[in-house]
C-alpha cells in the first residue's frame, strides 16, 4: 500500500498515511492457539526484543531492550533545547508529521485541569521541529488557553487535534472540546463542537471512510463517529447537526451497528445517555484506525478493542481485566510499521507493553525509581520512519519546581514539587516494516482541501485562542512550506521493496498477517486464555 502525503491548503508538511498519522500500516495482531497471551500470573514474555528484567536502568530510569537509548528531548520548565519555547508542564498525546526537509514535527499535549488553575486555563499543546538527523531546530505553542488536553490525533490533512478531557461546570471542568490546531503554527487553532462536548479520550479520522471517531473518558461512556462535512472543510459544523453522530453497538455475537446521537452537542442530554443501547467502553482511550480496523483501549477493564468496520465485527484483543500480567492500567496506544501495538501503562508498572502480530505481549519500556514515582506513560508515538518512538512521563521528575511554572499549582520546594513532566525519543533497532497482506486496497491519493484559517471560531473559546494568533518563539521548521504554497496533490511513492518479506531482529521473516485472520485468531486466543486462567465469562 502507498502511503500518500495528504496536504490541505498549503500545508505541505500534512502527514502520511501510516504511523505518523495515526493510521495502521500493516494488519492487526493476530495470536494463534498454540501461543495465547500470556494469563494472570505467568512470567512476563521475552517478545522480540528480549526481557527487560535482567536489564539496568539508564540514567533518565528508563529500562529498555538491549541495543535501545533514551534522550531527552523536553523537560517540563525547562526552554526546549536551541529554543526559547519553555515546555509547559505534564506532556501527554502526541503524535508526528514530516516536513519538506525530511525532518518532521512532533506535536504534544499538555494535560492542565482547570480545578489545578483558579487562575484560568494553562494547559495547551506545543510543537518541536526535528532536522533529518535528529536534531532540534525549533519549537512553539500551537494551543494555548486551554485545559486538560490530554490525547489527540493528526489528520490525514497535516493538522492536530486536540482533545479536553474534562466537560462540566463542577470544579470548573471546562467546555469539554476537541481543538484543531496547525502543527507550524502559522494558523491559529480552531474548536471543532462537532465532534462533541463531552470528557473526551481520543480522536481518529478516517478520510477514506468519511469519519472521526472518538473514545470517551467516562466510566460509562461510549465509542462515537461522526461525519466528515463534504465540504472543503471536513469538520466544520456547529456540534447541533443532526444525523451526523452516531455511537456503536455491538450484538451478542459482536456484531456491530450504528445508533444515531440526536443532539450531538449534548446542550440538554449528554451525549451517552443519549445511547443507551450502545457499546459501553468504561473510559475510553487511546485509538487508532487502518484498512477499516478500528483499535481502541478501555481503561477501566484493561482492554484493547479492535472493530472490523467492513465486516462488522467487534473483537478483545487484550483482556487484562483483575491486573493480568502483563499490561495493566491501560491508556494510550501506536503502532509501529511493523504491525507491533505499543500500549502505554497510565498506571499500573509504567510500562510500555508491545502485542506483536504473531500474538507476543511483552514489556518494551519500564520506568522506575523516585523521579517516575507520581507519573504515568503517555502518548506514545513513532516519528514518520518509524526508528525513533516518543513518549512521556507525564509528571516526571525535573529541574524546575512546578509553582515556578504554574504559580497555582505548588507542590512545594522540595523534590516532589519538580514532577514537571519530561518527554523522552527512544531510538533503536525497531522492527521493519512488514509486508501488506495480499489483497489490501490501495487507498490512493486523496486531496482535502480547506483551512483551519478558513473555519469559523465559536463561541466560549478558551482564552488565548479566540482567533488571535497563538504565542510562538523559534519556527519548528525553517523548510516547511509556506502556508501561501498552492494545494500539491503529489503522492509520496513507496520505497523500493517495500512488498518484500521483512525480517525481524533476530532474521526470522515477518509474514504478513489480514486483518481478518488476524482478528479470528486473536479473539480465539483470548477466549482460550480465559479458558485457562479460569476466568471465563
Amino acid at each position: 500500500m502507498e502511503r500518500r502525503a495528504f496536504l490541505r491548503d498549503g500545508l505541505r508538511a500534512g502527514a502520511a498515511l501510516g504511523v505518523a498519522a495515526g493510521v495502521w500500516g500493516t494488519g492487526l495482531p493476530g495470536a494463534v492457539a498454540s501461543g495465547p497471551v500470556a494469563g494472570k500470573g505467568s512470567a512476563a514474555a521475552p517478545g522480540p526484543y528480549g526481557s527487560l528484567d535482567s536489564r539496568a536502568p539508564d540514567a533518565h530510569g528508563l529500562i529498555l531492550p538491549e541495543g535501545f537509548t533514551a534522550r531527552v528531548v523536553a523537560e517540563g520548565g525547562a526552554p526546549v533545547a536551541g529554543t526559547d519555547l519553555v515546555w509547559p508542564l505534564f506532556p501527554d498525546g502526541k503524535g508526528t508529521l514530516p516536513t519538506d526537509d525530511g525532518g518532521w514535527l512532533l506535536v504534544c499535549n499538555h494535560e492542565l485541569f482547570d480545578f489545578q488553575t483558579p487562575s484560568g486555563p494553562l494547559g495547551g499543546a506545543s510543537a518541536i521541529g526535528f532536522a533529518p538527523d535528529g536534531s532540534i531546530t525549533g519549537a512553539r505553542s500551537v494551543l494555548s488557553g486551554s485545559h486538560s488536553n490530554s490525547r489527540g490525533a493528526v489528520t490525514p490533512w497535516g493538522t492536530w487535534l486536540s482533545c479536553q478531557e474534562a466537560f462540566g461546570t463542577a470544579g470548573s471542568d471546562g467546555p469539554g472540546l476537541v481543538w484543531e490546531c496547525d502543527p507550524t503554527g502559522g494558523r491559529p487553532a480552531v474548536a471543532r463542537p462537532v465532534l462533541g462536548r463531552r470528557t473526551h479520550g481520543s480522536v481518529v479520522v478516517d478520510v477514506h471512510g468519511g469519519y472521526a471517531y472518538l473514545t470517551e473518558a467516562h466510566r460509562d461512556g461510549r465509542l462515537y463517529r461522526v461525519a466528515l462535512s463534504t465540504t472543503d472543510d471536513p469538520l466544520s459544523g456547529a456540534g447541533d447537526e443532526s444525523g451526523r453522530m452516531e455511537a456503536l453497538a455491538v450484538g451478542l455475537d459482536d456484531g456491530i451497528r450504528w445508533l444515531s446521537v440526536s443532539d450531538p452537542s449534548g446542550s440538554f442530554i449528554p451525549t451517552r445517555f443519549q445511547a443507551l443501547d450502545g457499546f459501553v467502553a468504561p473510559m475510553g482511550g487511546g485509538i487508532q484506525i487502518h484498512d477499516g480496523v478500528l483499535v481502541f483501549t478501555t481503561g477501566l477493564d484493561d482492554r484493547v478493542h479492535a472493530v472490523d468496520l467492513s465486516a462488522g465485527h467487534h473483537s478483545v484483543v487484550w483482556d487484562g481485566s483483575g491486573r493480568r500480567s502483563d499490561l495493566h492500567g491501560i491508556g494510550d496506544l501506536t503502532v509501529a510499521p511493523s504491525g507491533d501495538l505499543f500500549v502505554a501503562e497510565d498506571r499500573g508498572d509504567m510500562e510500555v507493553v508491545m502485542i506483536t502480530p504473531s500474538g507476543e505481549v511483552a514489556p518494551f519500556c519500564r520506568m522506575v525509581g523516585n523521579a517516575h514515582r507520581l507519573s504515568a506513560v503517555t502518548g506514545p508515538c513513532f516519528d514518520p520512519s518509524g526508528t525513533r518512538m516518543y513518549v512521556s512521563s507525564l509528571r516526571g521528575r525535573g529541574g524546575a519546581l512546578v509553582r515556578d511554572v504554574v504559580p497555582d499549582l505548588d507542590w512545594g520546594a522540595g523534590v516532589e514539587g519538580r514532577h514537571v513532566g519530561v518527554t523522552y525519543e527512544i531510538s533503536g533497532p525497531f522492527r521493519p516494516m512488514a509486508p501488506v497482506p495480499a489483497g489490501s486496497h490501495d487507498t490512493g491519493a486523496v486531496t482535502v482541501p480547506g483551512s483551519v484559517a478558513g473555519a469559523t471560531s465559536t463561541t466560549g473559546v478558551p482564552s488565548g485562542t479566540d482567533g488571535s494568533a497563538p504565542a510562538t518563539t523559534a519556527a519548528p521548521s525553517t523548510t516547511v512550506a509556506n502556508p501561501a504554497d498552492g494545494i500539491d496533490s503529489g503522492a509520496a511513492a513507496t520505497p523500493d521493496g517495500a512488498n518484500a518479506p521483512s525480517a525481524d531482529s533476530a532474521g526470522r521473516p515477518v509474514g504478513p498477517v489480514g486483518l481478518g485472520a488476524a482478528l479470528l485468531a486473536l479473539g480465539g486466543a483470548v477466549a482460550l486464555r480465559r479458558r485457562r486462567d479460569g476466568n471465563g465469562s
